[in-house]
């Protein structure tokens, strides 16, 4: 590095070190394609340590992270009606961001081609021969790298111009009881035993990591956030009144929010700047995942690099973003009672079949009988009205209020 420039040119850089930009410097470099990941240093841009959840077939690219996971998924009503069952060949997987970084890290190491600096990203922009990020290292030394191409996951501010939005909200505990409480081998993914928002819907979420151990999420669907001491009171009262854990310790608390919009993210910013994960669309709108869609684009990616065809593919399928759009939009209208739209889903279709459509693998035919499994009224009107709305530029769903 001399006069803060680095001199080579690498043939990609990636900014920013959550699951997007690991996943993505780790595929590269699978496939030949030298890369620098750029990471921000210790201090407030790097992010706690949170939790990302999926389901796969068979044993996954990184399996070594992989923390806990389910073969039984359920879901219980508002009454209190379970609704449950095994979506084999697909399992329930849990990563935490620590041990997955432990592990992109290991093997970015063990690659020649490959290397992680730690710098604050300020600037992203085309350049001559390619683009270039201009960084302040973790002693303030100014610094600008250049590749043939650069990705950016960071976190854009605000949604683009969209229809609606809303927000997945939630605060989660790790606890430990004092007895046996949980089923290890069994998911809770929405528990709606838990007193309902004006507006929206909120459910329980139980990721058993032992008998005595689980991460159990308070959750909502609406369109603000809360205050830390409503999560909190929240979760102590679905803690106690619903899950009847008796005597617990807390070790370790998340919490986020994740939007839910129609919105168009643009993966192209520049000649050679593309945006990856959140930032460039590849959260899914109507249900929050993100990772295993990161995962696919990440591959798709490194493949179009290495074949001379540089670009971010679209996450998602343009049918299944018409659905989420409808269905976020007849979730925000209040025409369908969000507790039981879900809980009559997971009744009425079967779990493997619908975990593929939520991940964008169904087909047509399976996707007209999901279809046919909701209620079709509200869904039509919704479907008829949502092509006419405006895409508004605010944080405000159109013609909310």
């Amino acid at each position: 590095m001399t006069g803060g420039v680095h001199g080579r040119v690498d043939d990609a850089v990636v900014v920013g070190g959550g699951a997007a930009g690991l996943c993505l410097a780790h595929w590269l470099t699978r496939t030949g394609t030298g890369v620098t990941l750029v990471e921000a240093p210790d201090g407030p841009l790097r992010p706690a340590e949170r939790t990302w959840c999926y389901w796969e077939a068979g044993t996954g690219e990184f399996e070594e992270a992989v923390v806990a996971s389910w073969q039984r998924l359920r879901v219980r009503g508002p009454d209190g009606s379970a609704v449950g069952s095994d979506p084999s060949p697909l399992r329930y997987r849990m990563v935490r961001s620590g041990p997955f970084e432990q592990l992109v890290h290991s093997r970015l190491a063990a690659a020649p081609e490959a290397r992680v600096l730690r710098a604050t990203a300020h600037e992203v922009r085309d350049a001559p021969y390619g683009a270039e990020v201009r960084c302040t290292t973790a002693d303030g030394r100014p610094l600008t790298l250049r590749g043939r191409y650069v990705f950016d996951s960071r976190p854009v501010p605000g949604a683009p111009p969209h229809r609606t939005i809303l927000l997945q909200h939630f605060r989660g505990w790790f606890v430990r009881t004092a007895a046996p409480r949980f089923e290890p081998q069994v998911a809770d993914l929405m528990d709606f035993r838990v007193p309902q928002p004006r507006h929206g819907l909120a459910f329980g979420y139980v990721l058993p990591l032992a008998p005595d151990r689980a991460l159990v999420e308070y959750t909502e669907f609406s369109r603000a956030p809360l205050t830390t001491a409503a999560y909190e009171a929240a979760l102590r009262q679905y803690s106690a009144g619903v899950l009847r854990l008796g005597r617990f310790t807390v070790e370790s608390a998340e919490q986020g929010v994740i939007p839910m919009t129609d919105a168009r993210f643009p993966r192209r910013t520049g000649r050679a700047v593309f945006r990856i994960g959140a930032a460039g669309g590849a959260t899914r709108p109507a249900t929050g995942y993100t990772f295993a869609a990161v995962q696919r684009q990440s591959r798709a990616i490194a493949t179009a690099l290495r074949d001379g065809r540089p670009g971010v593919p679209p996450p998602h399928g343009r049918r299944a973003l018409a659905m989420d759009a409808v269905l976020l939009r007849a979730l925000d209208t209040g025409r369908v009672d969000g507790p039981r739209f879900f809980t009559d889903l997971f009744r009425r279709v079967p779990m493997e079949r619908l975990l593929r459509f939520l991940d964008g693998g169904s087909t047509p035919w399976e996707e007209f009988g999901i279809g046919l499994r909701t209620p079709v009224g509200p869904m039509l009107r919704t479907a008829a009205e949502v092509p006419f709305l405006a895409r508004r530029a605010t944080g405000r769903s159109e013609e909310s209020s």
